[in-house]
């Protein structure tokens, strides 16, 4: 097994730390994980990528991330100014934080789009308009591919005290959001897809 994971940023929205923190998480569960950013230009707000690799052997590759698995957009404005799809696998996944329903993106792909609204959720649960912590836990309430508890362990390893438990709670209430909507769309099969 060997899962590929892009995430897409602006500069400033911790798109980087994202991808450290899920790479840890899969470690936690089991697994072997990378981690690493790509930068464009390096100022607040420019597009950034960043790449996830997990499996349950040693990873030798080090290249970017040219075919994911599933792509996590933290930044749905920056759908129509970048390719965010490029390389998307058929039967991938797309996670999108935005309010509006996948269907309302306009997004041209056969794979699987999900939207949760999670900057809203980390303004209610954490206090503030940063999100990456938030679709975490819904990625996981969605593939299963990395525990919750893994990721909430490895949040409140990198962010102790207080911010560790908002951003706790925001990645609980999004992996529960994604849980229930996965269980009533599969006949309780929890975060697994069909």
């Amino acid at each position: 097994m060997l899962k590929e994971i892009r995430i897409h940023g602006r500069g400033g929205q911790g798109v980087v730390t994202a991808a450290e923190l899920m790479a840890v998480a899969a470690f936690e569960d089991g697994k072997y994980a990378q981690a690493f950013p790509s930068f464009g230009s390096e100022r607040m707000g420019a597009p950034v990528q960043s790449f996830v690799r997990i499996a349950d052997h040693k990873v030798r590759s080090r290249s970017q991330i040219y075919e994911p698995d599933y792509l996590i957009v933290q930044d749905n404005t920056l759908i129509g100014a970048i390719d965010v799809l490029a390389g998307l696998k058929d039967d991938g996944m797309v996670l999108v934080d935005t309010e509006k329903q996948p269907e309302e993106l306009g997004l041209k792909t056969s794979a699987e789009v999900r939207t949760i609204p999670a900057t809203k959720i980390a303004l209610e649960m954490i206090g503030r308009a940063v999100q990456n912590t938030t679709l975490m836990g819904a990625f996981s309430g969605i593939t299963g591919l990395i525990s919750v508890d893994a990721i909430i362990k490895s949040v409140k390893e990198r962010f102790p005290g207080e911010v560790g438990e908002k951003n706790a709670r925001a990645i609980q209430k999004a992996y529960d959001l994604m849980s229930v909507i996965d269980r009533s769309a599969s006949g309780g099969k929890g975060g697994q897809r069909d």
